[in-house]
Formats: C-alpha cells, structure tokens, sequence
C-alpha cells in the first residue's frame, strides 16, 4: 500500500534551516509529482512546494519562493523540503503528499511539526 513518512520537523529560531524528507513506498515513486504541503492552526492547509517525477520542474507558494527547495532522489523514492530563512509564520504541520493524474493529491504523510521561534 501507498505509505508516505516524513521526517525532519523541529524547533528552531527564526532566520534558521531546516531539512524535511518524505520517504514514500507501495508505488513506482518516479512516475508521480510530489508535493509539500503545511497546516497552521486555525487555517486551511496550503501547497508549499511541488516536483515533477524527473526533478526538471518545481513550484512554490509565493511566500516561500526563494526561501524553500523542493528535490528528489527517484533511487531512494525520497522527497525533500530544504527550508532557509525560516519565520515565526513558517509554523505548521507539513506533509508530503502525492498528486493523481487528474491533479488531485490522494495520498498524504502523517505530517512532521514545524516550530520557528521569534
């Protein structure tokens, strides 16, 4: 069966990095696009970052364009958010999550807890 896990969330200081990876399993990893997602408390959950199954094409949310990285290692079916210059606002649960051919994501990770302290 499809199974996504990350890890990698914690706390840190503001201005600080952190490194998030999603190691997926139950399916051919190459053949799919991959997000990053986030879920503050109170607000809806939001696309973070995503990466097309060769790694040649990303999208980012503009509030982390030039801040976050989205890669993959289609070898170790792995996914990871490299995330820099982190703000208090960064705060969230992230999950990873795998979208279907009609652009939908129908499988989610457990989620990893991002804290930024101020």
């Amino acid at each position: 069966q499809v199974q996504l896990v990350e890890s990698g969330g914690g706390l840190v200081q503001a201005g600080g990095s952190l490194r998030l990876s999603c190691a997926a399993s139950g399916f051919t990893f190459s053949n799919y696009y991959m997000g990053w997602f986030r879920q503050a408390p109170g607000k809806e959950r939001e696309f973070v970052a995503g990466i097309e199954w060769s790694g040649s094409s990303t999208d980012y949310a503009e509030s982390v364009k030039g801040r976050f990285t989205i890669s993959r290692d289609n070898a170790k079916k792995t996914v990871i958010l490299q995330m820099n210059s982190l703000k208090p606002e960064d705060t969230a649960v992230y999950y990873c999550a795998r979208r279907n051919a009609v652009r939908s994501y129908n499988y989610w990770g457990q989620g990893t807890q991002v804290t930024v302290s101020s």
